[in-house]
């Protein structure tokens, strides 16, 4: 029998829906009906997991957990419940188990803005990525035009033997306008300097105060 929960907020939609392109995935475990979402990134993200964490709470069973992987990495992670809505969204991104971008996708700025703390990076002032190496060049073209549709122009950009996506300078300043009031304070460095806070960042993105929370215990990978 699955463990449901109740209904997405609008907020919370965006939030996946951003993490979704980035770094976040879907699993349906076999026997149960609908999927569940989790979240896992490098314990060095732990603000960033727990802010996550914070804006899906209510939709979660536990809070994150550290999980000792191979190598000296320790991630920092947490799961959803399982819904009937992020079943939906199962549908929507992915073909036999595997990821992909929908053919109908409206970007909205929080999914902009989570999509880039998830996989965005700066090298230099005018280089401004969106890691998409892990989607097919065809998905990557659907991602530059949902991009278009904001009024950012992109290009494809080789990294070693795979692609992902640039944004063109003549673009970067509205990109930055668009996301900036929506990252939270750990995630400021991949702007390349310390945003000064708007209403919006207070309003849409409350922090998790994870500062004050104890270091969570270690689980080892079987």
């Amino acid at each position: 029998m699955d463990n449901t929960v109740g209904s997405l907020t609008q907020l919370q939609r965006s939030i996946i829906i951003g993490s979704l392109l980035g770094d976040g995935y879907l699993r349906i475990v076999q026997g149960r009906r609908n999927a569940f979402l989790e979240i896992n990134h490098s314990f060095s993200q732990k603000e960033y997991v727990d802010w996550m964490y914070f804006m899906l709470k209510n939709i979660c069973k536990s809070g994150p957990k550290m999980r000792k992987g191979n190598g000296d990495r320790i991630a920092y992670r947490f799961t959803t419940r399982q819904m009937p809505e992020l079943t939906s969204l199962y549908r929507d991104f992915y073909i036999s188990g595997k990821k992909r971008v929908p053919d109908a996708i409206q970007l909205n700025p929080i999914m902009l803005a989570v999509w880039y703390m998830d996989d965005g990076s700066k090298c230099s002032e005018d280089n401004v990525y969106i890691n998409t190496q892990q989607f097919s060049l065809n998905d990557q073209e659907k991602c530059r035009n949902i991009l278009y549709s904001l009024g950012l122009e992109t290009t494809l950009n080789k990294d070693k033997k795979y692609w992902r996506i640039r944004l063109k300078k003549s673009s970067l300043s509205g990109f930055w306008n668009i996301i900036t009031p929506y990252i939270i304070p750990s995630m400021s460095y991949k702007l390349g300097y310390n945003p000064v806070e708007t209403q919006a960042s207070y309003l849409e993105f409350p922090l998790y105060a994870g500062a004050n929370t104890p270091t969570p215990s270690i689980d080892r990978e079987g």
